[in-house]
């Protein structure tokens, strides 16, 4: 298994034709109320990471150059990175822009061991795209990509099984994939700092301690034997990509101004459920789970679901359910709550459309007609672009102005 992994991908992109900015503190993202999405090496040596509010990253310093992402530049490297993997093995699960997973169990015969098929992918890389990638070789996901993580930058790190215990466990328990800061920090309290504290533990007593779910979890990361197959294809982040869409397709946005007042928060919350919905509804999916991420303005993020009877890919039952779970939220942390600066809507679980997934209607329920709503708007969308159709509640005075003759502008109230 291969992880493969860009080094500071988006700032490196942005810069690579202009040799003014390779050496000096380069941030792409960020902004007065953004979050950063990249920063290139000399930045990352002020501790500016990714997902660090442009507050905090202008704090740490302030002559960086800032950079809005490009994604008309952005998204060809990716696809065309994602093409060279695919010139050895046809088994690759892409996970983001930047990153994907291969499985080369079956390119040895023509293109080497790993390591060379490493060498081989991160030589083209870089004299096609003029960047850099770092690679991990392992027998399971979770340990390749802790192999890229520890490779970085521009390296490639190998974790065979019978190395596993001794170079993974006297690591901090922060470095094991998907082990994200607050879990980090739990388990620090709990007295669990390194890798190898979590394996000293009893599967069932993990499992009481952290539950059922996240504690079987670590058990398998904590022991190198989590998933050794890889799911061919994957959408991405942005949708892009070929073979099967990602289990779960969502969207968040940083607010232009914090907020605590509900019908704003709701409006976002339309606004949202629509862009998420319209990506399940054109892969072919429906989904049975919809999940909310609040941050506040100190920076706590909180994640909700509900899981619905029935699977979904209605604008509507997605806004309902997630306006639910912010209510009830905003409910239990009155009346000292903060005021509310980033928003997020996901639908999980997604699978394919099968016949007879719709709604069954309560007897003397009417049919609200919201699926054929939506639909029609995909199709006035498809022609017209995504502006064409909007919820009466999400146009804004700009949309009042007068239009050109023939201009397609139609409310759904």
């Amino acid at each position: 298994m291969l992880h493969v992994d860009m080094d500071a991908f988006y700032a490196s992109v942005m810069i690579r034709d202009r040799p003014e900015l390779h050496d000096v503190p380069v941030v792409v993202g960020g902004g007065h109320r953004g979050v950063v999405l990249s920063a290139n090496y000399p930045a990352r040596r002020f501790g500016i990471r990714s997902g660090m509010s442009g507050v905090e990253a202008h704090r740490l310093c302030p002559d960086a150059v800032t950079l809005p992402p490009d994604f008309t530049l952005l998204t060809p490297v990716s696809k065309a990175i994602m093409e060279t993997f695919r010139t050895v093995t046809p088994v690759v699960e892409v996970t983001s822009l930047d990153e994907a997973f291969l499985d080369v169990r079956g390119a040895g015969r023509l293109f080497g061991s790993p390591e060379a098929i490493a060498e081989r992918l991160r030589s083209r890389i870089r004299a096609e795209h003029g960047i850099t990638c770092s690679v991990g070789i392992a027998a399971t996901v979770s340990v390749a990509k802790l192999g890229s993580r520890l490779a970085k930058p521009d390296g490639v790190r190998v974790i065979p099984p019978d190395r596993f215990v001794a170079e993974v466990h006297p690591l901090d328990v922060g470095v094991l994939y998907g082990v994200g800061e607050a879990t980090r920090q739990r388990l620090h309290r709990l007295g669990l700092v390194t890798v190898g504290d979590v394996a000293a533990i009893e599967p069932d007593q993990l499992r009481r301690m952290l539950g059922g779910h996240l504690g079987a979890h670590l058990h398998t990361l904590v022991w190198g034997t989590d998933r050794s197959e890889l799911r061919p294809g994957g959408a991405g982040v942005f949708g892009f990509g070929e073979g099967e869409p990602e289990g779960s397709m969502g969207s968040q946005h940083t607010l232009a101004v914090d907020l605590t007042d509900r019908a704003r928060l709701h409006r976002e919350l339309l606004r949202l459920a629509s862009r998420v919905t319209a990506r399940v509804r054109g892969a072919g999916r429906v989904g049975r789970t919809v999940a909310l991420t609040v941050r506040f303005s100190d920076f706590t993020t909180v994640n909700r679901s509900r899981t619905l009877a029935e699977p979904t890919d209605v604008t509507q039952e997605v806004y309902d359910t997630a306006v639910a779970l912010l209510d009830a939220l905003l409910d239990a942390m009155a009346p000292r709550r903060p005021s509310v600066r980033l928003l997020g809507v996901r639908v999980e679980g997604l699978r394919r459309v099968r016949d007879g997934d719709s709604r069954q209607l309560a007897l003397g329920e009417r049919d609200p007609g919201w699926p054929d709503a939506d639909r029609a708007v995909d199709q006035a969308a498809d022609r017209f672009g995504s502006s064409a159709v909007r919820r009466a509640s999400l146009l804004t005075a700009a949309d009042s102005a007068p239009r050109p003759p023939g201009w397609p502008v139609q409310a759904i109230r």
